[in-house]
């Protein structure tokens, strides 16, 4: 009799709950993720558990009564909103950006994706036949801002021509890397934290390098083209692909994206 009698309770609770309250639910939880997402950013990270010490500390100032300690780090919770629109004013102006420009909260479309990464591997492939170096950083979910030295902002459409005059030798931009971000090239001439790792080849040069350096930190994918060799390197995680050829580029590219590469890309990405 117990059991039906739960039954019945949560059958009653199902029927109190309307359509305001589904809504209500999906709007928090979506609140909530979007803010999960920025603590992905190993900055984010820091700045949270410092958040946890602090309010830590405030409890304990409480229960041991240290009033002027507890004094300030109530000064502190109480503008804990300002602080932390403050501190993650970056984080918030994208995520309102993207929403602007897209009000539906629908991403990239996966043809969109395919054609920025079909430019991307053209332009490496480009840069390797004419044996010119270069560094090109793809961002993916972690921002990348608090990993690299800026460069020069250029907010332009991937093409793979602006690709290769960027890293043409004459260019004031070739030095450095370029950051592909939300499907544009965002900017050039950044330069990435240097890996300290004993396990990189030490033949390998400040690219190679510089391209794990990030690789270990964040989920950026990192495409290397070595001027000496002509080759192209794929970094992503720890894992480190080299000697990749055309078609391998664009296939690891495309699985990396979630995307599946259709047999008639290969070929194009090859051309």
């Amino acid at each position: 009799m117990g059991v039906w009698t739960d039954i019945e309770k949560i059958r009653f609770l199902l029927r109190q709950v309307g359509w305001r309250d589904i809504v209500d639910l999906i709007l928090v939880w979506f609140v909530i993720y979007r803010a999960l997402l920025l603590t992905k950013v190993s900055g984010a990270v820091q700045i949270l558990s410092g958040m946890g010490v602090l309010a830590i500390a405030y409890f304990i100032s409480q229960w041991q009564g240290f009033v002027t300690f507890n004094w300030i780090l109530e000064l502190f919770f109480s503008n804990l909103f300002l602080i932390v629109v403050i501190l993650f004013q970056g984080e918030i102006r994208r995520a309102l950006a993207q929403i602007g420009s897209n009000p539906l909260l629908i991403g990239y479309s996966s043809m969109e994706t395919r054609q920025n990464l079909d430019e991307v591997a053209r332009g490496a492939i480009e840069l390797a036949r004419r044996g010119i170096g270069a560094l090109i950083v793809i961002e993916r979910e972690i921002v990348l801002d608090y990993f690299v030295e800026p460069g020069t902002e250029l907010d332009a459409a991937i093409s793979s021509e602006l690709i290769t005059a960027t890293f043409t030798p004459t260019s004031p931009l070739h030095d450095g890397a370029m950051i592909i971000r939300n499907g544009r090239i965002f900017s050039a001439g950044n330069f990435l934290p240097l890996s300290k790792s004993s396990a990189l080849d030490k033949h390998k040069g400040t690219r190679h390098r510089a391209a794990l350096g990030l690789a270990e930190q964040t989920d950026a994918l990192v495409i290397v083209v070595s001027e000496e060799t002509r080759s192209l390197s794929l970094f992503y995680g720890e894992v480190v692909r080299t000697d990749l050829d055309s078609a391998v580029l664009g296939r690891v590219l495309y699985e990396q994206m979630g995307l599946r590469m259709r047999p008639e890309k290969i070929s194009s990405v090859s051309a």
